[in-house]
Order: C-alpha cells, then sequence, then structure tokens
C-alpha cells in the first residue's frame, strides 16, 4: 500500500487497478499479484468517508480527521492485510510504504492513524522502518548524518519511533557513522542498515540479509522462518546477482517512445527489458529515442536532433515502440516501423506500438496513404485505427480497457505463440482505448501482416507479426507488467534473442535457454555436414510458410552457417539427452514455456 505524490509510469494491476509505478516494483521482487485496493490515496479514504456519511453511518456527528479519517484509514489497511497475493494462502506480513517526507502535511493523518494502529495490533506485530538519506558532500566526502537525526526526531515527535533506521547513501557508511546515527536516534547500532549504491538492484536484497536485517525481523514480529526455506530463496538472488555481474556481450535496445524526458515513464518495459536481456545472457545497453525526432518536420527545425536520433536508431540491435496517447510523435513511431520493418530489424510493439506499424503497414503496403487512428484524424477516410465501443468521446475517466484479459491464439503457428510455451490462451493486462478496425484485417492478412491472437471472439485484435522478417511482432496488450526478473516476459525475451540472432537457436531448442551453450553461439566456426542436416530436420516443423525469412536451409544452402551453429550443437544435445545423458546445469525457462504466472498460461 501506498500513499503517493508525484507523476510518472502509470502501472496497471490484475484487476484494472491503475496505481503508482513503486507497485510493480513489490509485484516483480515479490512475484506477487496486488489488487487496487492495495494502492491507498487521500481521495480513496475521504471518500470512503464521504459515503459513509452520506448512508449515516455516523448517525449526525460531526466528521473530523481524527478519528473519522484515522479510523478509515486503520480499517482499510486490516481488510487489505488478510488478502491473498500469492494463491489461497493468507499473508504473514504487510508491508505499507507510507511515501513521502516526514512533516509532509499530506501524510500527516496517515502518521497519526498509524501511531493508533501500532496500540491497536499490539508491538509484536508491529514495526517501524524508517528510510533516511545520508549524504555526503563532495567538498569534503564525510557523511552528514543531521537529516536523519533531524527526521528521526521528527517521527517520534508524532509518536513513532523507528525499529530499524535503514540508511541510502552514495558509498558504505562506517562503523563510526552507525554509532553515531545510534546514539541519536534512539536505535541500537546493529538496527542502522546502510544501504549504499550498488552496481545492481539484486545485490539489495542479499546486502540486507548481510545486515541482519531477516534475523531481526523474525526475532521482532515473531515469524518463525525457517532457515533452511530463507536459504533456498536467498540462493536464487545470489544466482541473479552474480549473473548480472558477469555479462559481457552488449544488446542494444532503441526504446523509441513519446516521453523519454523521464525515463520512469517506461519504468516497466525497461525492466522486462533488462529480465530477458539477464535470461538470455547479455548485457543491456538502452537508448531513448524521442519519435518527434524522427519526423521530417525536426530534420527541418533541428538537424542535429533529427541525425541523432536517427544514428541511435540504426546502431541498435532491436527495437521497442512502446504505448501512449495523443498525436505527437505518432509520426515518428510510424516511422520507425517502417524502418524495421524494411531493414529486417527485430521490433516489439506495444499498444499504440501495435496501431503504428498497423497504420504503417497500411500506407506503405496496401498503398492507403491516409490511413490514420481517429485518435488523430476523427475524419480519416481509412480508419485502421478506432475507438472501442465503451470508449465515450469526450469523456476520459474510466473509460479504457484495463486488466487482465484473455488473448486467444489462432491454430497456426507464429512466433509468438512458441514463446509461450504454444498454449490456447494467454492472460495479459491492457490499458488502451483505441484498437485495430476489424473491417481491414482480411486485407492485412492478404498483404503479409498476420493477426496471431485476439480477444472478445475474434472482434479484438491482440497480437501482429510479419511473415519473412526475423521479428516483427507488436501486442495489443501490456507484456511488461507481467515480467519477472526470475521468469522474462516472452514477447521481450524473444526481442533479445532475435536481436542477438539467436531465436533460430532458441526455438530449435524447445524455447530453453542455457547461458553456456548460448556463450558458444558467437563461433565462426562452419557446422559439420551432420550438425546441419539435424539443425534442418530440428527446425523444419518450426517453419511458417515464409514466416521465417532467414531459416537454417536457406542460410545453409547459402554457404553461411555461422549464424545457426550454436543451433545445431543444441539439437543435437538435446538428442543425447533423450538418449540418458546427462541435462545440462543452469537452465533458464521462458514463463510462458515453464508454466510460470507470467502469462498466466492456460
Amino acid at each position: 500500500m501506498e500513499l503517493v505524490a508525484h507523476l510518472c509510469e502509470v502501472y496497471v494491476l490484475d484487476d484494472g487497478g491503475e496505481v503508482d509505478l513503486d507497485l510493480g516494483n513489490y509485484e516483480r521482487f515479490l512475484d506477487i499479484t496486488l489488487h487496487r485496493d492495495n494502492n491507498i490515496t487521500t481521495g480513496k479514504i475521504y471518500q470512503k468517508v464521504i459515503e459513509k456519511e452520506r448512508t449515516g453511518e455516523y448517525l449526525g456527528k460531526t466528521v473530523q480527521v481524527v478519528p473519522h479519517i484515522t479510523d478509515a484509514i486503520q480499517e482499510w489497511v486490516e481488510r487489505v492485510a488478510q488478502r491473498p497475493v500469492q494463491g489461497n494462502s493468507q499473508p504473514q506480513v504487510c508491508i505499507v510504504e507510507l511515501g513521502g517526507t516526514i512533516g509532509d502535511i499530506e501524510g500527516m493523518p496517515f502518521v497519526e492513524a498509524f501511531r493508533q494502529f501500532q496500540f491497536r495490533v499490539k508491538r509484536e506485530n508491529f514495526c517501524v522502518a524508517h528510510v533516511s538519506l545520508v549524504p555526503s558532500p563532495r567538498s569534503t566526502g564525510e557523511p552528514k548524518t543531521k537529516p536523519t537525526q533531524s527526521s528521526v526526531r521528527e517521527l517520534r515527535g508524532f509518536g513513532l519511533s523507528p525499529d530499524l533506521i535503514v540508511c541510502r547513501s552514495e558509498k558504505p557508511i562506517g562503523v563510526e557513522v552507525k554509532e553515531k546515527i545510534s546514539n541519536f536516534c534512539h536505535v541500537a547500532p546493529d538496527q542502522v542498515i546502510c544501504i549504499h549504491d550498488l552496481s545492481s538492484i539484486y545485490h539489495v536484497p542479499l546486502l540486507m540479509e548481510q545486515n541482519g536485517v531477516i534475523e531481526f525481523l523474525n526475532e521482532r514480529l515473531q515469524l518463525n522462518i525457517e532457515s533452511a526455506k530463507r536459504e533456498k530463496c536467498l540462493q536464487q538472488w545470489k544466482d541473479l546477482a552474480r549473473r548480472s555481474e558477469t555479462l559481457r556481450e552488449e544488446v542494444n535496445i532503441a526504446i523509441v517512445g513519446k516521453y523519454t524526458r523521464l525515463e520512469d515513464s517506461y519504468a516497466s518495459v525497461v525492466k522486462a527489458l533488462q529480465h530477458a536481456s539477464l535470461a538470455a545472457g547479455f548485457k543491456l545497453n538502452l537508448k531513448f529515442i524521442e519519435a518527434c525526432h524522427l519526423e521530417i518536420a525536426t530534420r527541418d527545425k533541428d538537424p542535429t536532433k533529427y541525425h541523432e536520433a536517427w544514428m541511435q536508431l540504426c546502431d541498435s540491435d532491436g527495437v521497442v515502440v512502446p504505448g501512449g496517447f495523443g498525436s505527437r510523435g505518432m509520426e515518428g513511431k510510424i516511422v520507425a516501423c517502417n524502418w524495421c520493418r524494411e531493414k529486417q530489424k527485430p521490433m516489439l510493439g506495444i499498444c499504440l506500438g501495435l496501431q503504428a506499424a498497423v497504420i504503417e503497414f497500411a500506407r506503405n503496403v496496401l498503398g492507403l496513404k491516409d490511413a490514420n487512428t481517429t485518435e488523430i484524424e476523427p475524419k480519416t477516410v481509412n480508419p485502421l485505427v478506432i475507438d472501442m465501443p465503451e470508449h465515450h468521446t469526450g469523456q476520459m475517466g474510466g473509460t479504457m480497457r484495463l486488466g487482465k484479459r484473455r488473448t486467444t491464439f489462432s491454430d497456426e503457428n507464429s512466433i509468438i505463440k512458441m514463446l509461450y510455451g504454444n498454449p490456447k490462451t494467454i492472460d495479459e493486462r491492457h490499458r488502451h482505448r483505441y484498437e485495430v478496425n476489424p473491417k481491414y484485417v482480411p486485407t492485412l492478412e492478404e498483404h503479409g501482416m498476420r493477426f496471431v491472437g485476439y480477444g472478445d471472439e475474434k472482434r479484438r485484435m491482440e497480437v501482429i507479426e510479419l511473415r519473412d522478417h526475423p521479428y516483427f511482432v507488436a501486442t495489443q496488450y501490456h507484456p511488461e507488467y507481467l515480467s519477472r526478473p526470475l521468469k522474462p516476459s516472452p514477447p521481450f525475451l524473444g526481442l533479445i534473442l532475435a536481436s542477438k540472432k539467436r531465436l533460430t537457436n532458441y526455438m530449435a531448442r524447445g524455447c530453453r535457454l542455457s547461458p553456456r551453450q548460448l556463450s558458444d553461439a558467437s563461433s565462426d566456426e562452419e557446422l559439420s555436414a551432420e550438425e546441419c542436416e539435424k539443425l534442418v530436420n530440428a527446425v523444419k516443423p518450426l517453419q511458417l510458410n515464409g514466416f521465417l525469412s532467414a531459416t537454417p536451409s536457406t542460410r545453409l544452402t547459402n554457404g553461411r552457417a555461422k549464424d545457426v551453429k550454436s543451433a545445431g550443437k543444441a539439437v543435437a544435445a538435446e538428442e543425447k539427452q533423450q538418449n540418458g545423458a546427462t541435462t545440462t546445469n543452469g537452465e533458464i525457462k521462458c514463463n510462458g514455456n515453464s508454466g510460470g504466472s507470467n502469462g498466466n498460461v492456460h
């Protein structure tokens, strides 16, 4: 739960709740499913209290911040804390993040509510962790503890005494600084936890464990956590952190977006790319390209920005065209889709990215030069993208298609279906107001655009792919919302692999990853005749009527087999395994193939 007061990415939950991106961080790190009620805001609390007053629950009493608002906050926390977030089991611990700074007027009712709450649930069920910045001015390099002392003093003045003080700093803090904070803030030295800037966020849980946080909480809240279970969970994070430090080969991905000035606008997309890159064994090098800088208008107005944007796009291994709203930058997204299609550059379009890809295809392949979306041009002659029936023009609030919805795959083979593990349906989260006009679908398919996923009895187009292209995939849903560090999203994993020419290898192996075998894929050695034959036989079932433009058989007839060398070795390894060989260690499975929660494969 969280009190938020800043603007960034809108994160969408299963039930359609539009919340702050911090809830996305909780879902990703804990691999849980949160709900709209896990997000507390001042507006929700006041609305609840007003509704109670209107129905006479206060019996005509004057409604006040104390006790009515504070009671409503406590009741909300107690109610939501009992709701399962992983399976059907009741949670043992509820983490409440009170955002902002101590002393902010927006947070005062919440601080008072939790002051009362500590007596309501008793000390053994309540623990306060205060997060504070310990700055180190460059002029002296000495950590300053006064801000922490001041904030703790103010917090205690409001009736809350911290059990843990978590100090954020640029560099590690010495023992003498911890002791100083301990003396002035009335906590034991081992209750001062220092979290400095790390090379990877995946090292943070390990650092907290090293600082004794788990032992403290286990004793303070009487959790009785088994040491064996704890070690098993931490081992996964240790492996993940170690893997993130040993990556050497880079993959360059460009995000062509509308809100690139604030990178948090695409936080979930960035995280999904990181998860996929880490699983595939590559170090992610991300480039943000402002979509409008790719447009002809920018070339005339600011040639430097125009050429810099195109240089970044050309230097990328793969491209992501994410979602957005409004007309600004739309033509830049369309131009990026056109470039990826014609230059055979791997591309993943998301939401508006799918709509831009469809419009581009209609303009340049179907010859419908005036093709557009009614969001930008309501009176366009060829509306390739239209508003949904439930969207009411002029009314913006509460009119989008939100939350988890089912997508059904077509019976024919497709790359995206194989990446998910060949299920009939998947559930993914949506956030859009416009969709592809179904009356243009037959014509688009006749010219090579394949609609391989759909929803609502084929009335809504969900997934597209292109024939004769290494990886040109776009989804109406947002796959980034269900990506997890240990279970990367299939569309993003496909993009990363295609960007490094490893997708054929991956699919030939049955959509399984092995870091050791992927590291051999860059070798320039030629395949033996026997390996070539095995590879061709293995990939034949995957050929999609010309969809895979660079199939192994084509490359072999051209005398260039190095791009699929690892796939041939993988196929040989598979056969050895089937004959009793030992399974390769360190294998990572994409969530769609392993039956994980990401994508919710049925």
